[in-house]
């Protein structure tokens, strides 16, 4: 029970930050800032079920990848980390361009915010990698409780993001949004040692 427990908190938390809920935000309320409150409640809550699906498919069925492909766990363990890597850097550095909107914001749940925004290549690429190491069946419902309730943590972020707005600021956002970059930065260079670690 212990070891689920660890397994349990450290998904949760690790794929939490693998969200990038801080940038999620930002791009968020610059997509939404001509809606009324309504209407972004309604696209938190659309782009929080894809996620949903999304992820715990990739979860399920990410394992499966690497079979059908030919590729070895520890050569996308590396793979994955340098797309991680990038997508910390482009945190680190500022807030990236906002889609540009000439359709209605409810299209926009599941492309782009829901992938590949808020699950980008380095996340899709973590939840296939965290898909190869579970054995076992009381390991992989766990890890998607955990995940589950991570994406349900930003999707509740998303839902409540005016209100934090007004509490933060933009420059408050911004920051937490680097500070999230910092710890993707760390997740990506394990993740690629983990991987390189198995060819010495």
């Amino acid at each position: 029970m212990l070891e689920l427990g660890s397994l349990f908190f450290s998904t949760f938390i690790k794929f939490f930050f693998l969200l990038t809920p801080f940038f999620i935000i930002s791009i968020f309320l610059s997509l939404t800032s001509d809606a009324n409150e309504v209407v972004k409640k309604m696209l938190a809550i659309k782009v929080t079920i894809g996620v949903e699906v999304i992820s715990l498919i990739l979860l399920i069925f990410g394992d499966a990848l690497f079979d059908l492909l030919g590729i070895s766990v520890p050569a996308f363990k590396i793979g994955a980390g340098a797309l991680l890597f990038l997508s910390a850097i482009s945190l680190v550095q500022g807030k990236p361009t906002v889609p540009d909107v000439k359709t209605s914001l409810m299209d926009l749940a599941i492309v782009p915010m829901a992938i590949p925004l808020t699950l980008g290549p380095g996340s899709v690429g973590a939840l296939v990698v965290m898909s190869s190491d579970l054995k076992g069946f009381l390991a992989i419902a766990t890890t998607a409780i955990a995940i589950s309730l991570a994406v349900l943590s930003v999707g509740l972020l998303l839902y409540a993001s005016a209100s934090i707005e007004r509490i933060i600021g933009e420059k408050g956002i911004q920051m937490l949004s680097k500070l999230t970059g910092l710890v993707l930065a760390s997740l990506s260079a394990q993740m690629m040692f983990e991987g390189a670690a198995t060819f010495f």
